[in-house]
């Protein structure tokens, strides 16, 4: 296997991997643990407004489904960087291990990594509906 197949699956498995977290910790953290309305009172009490609690749960669910079937992969993990950011924002003052009480921000921060590399990656194989390329450059050396 050549180099661009194994990148191929490599970047498959990132946009699973993604899209597997983003559905359980949307459908299984959010709505059935903490609940929705739950949830909403966590981002009041840090200073968001309850309502976005139901954004960011839809925005997961239907993120983490999209990804794992590879629909627009690409896109939908750059448009899930915001909401990462701000899951790094929200556990920032809980230090930096995520085991520690209420969860650190080293998760969290690694997976905005995550989803900004599944971003500049592409949608991996066995993408249903490919995004389409980014736009070549004429620079073919990397600073």
């Amino acid at each position: 296997m050549d180099q661009a197949r194994l990148t191929e699956k490599a970047t498959f498995l990132l946009r699973v991997a993604l899209g597997l977290m983003f559905i359980a910790h949307s459908w299984i953290l959010k709505l059935l643990i903490f609940t929705l309305p739950g949830t909403a009172s966590f981002f009041g009490s840090i200073g968001l407004p309850e309502w976005l609690a139901y954004v960011v749960f839809a925005a997961e669910a239907v993120g983490g489904i999209l990804l794992v079937l590879g629909i627009q992969a690409r896109w939908v993990a750059l448009a899930l960087v915001p909401i990462l950011a701000g899951a790094t924002w929200a556990h920032w003052g809980n230090g930096w291990m995520f085991g520690y009480a209420n969860g650190g921000w080293e998760y969290p921060l690694y997976l905005t990594l995550l989803a900004a590399v599944q971003f500049m990656l592409g949608d991996g194989a066995h993408a249903l509906v490919r995004s389409a390329p980014l736009p070549a450059s004429d620079n073919t050396r990397i600073a």
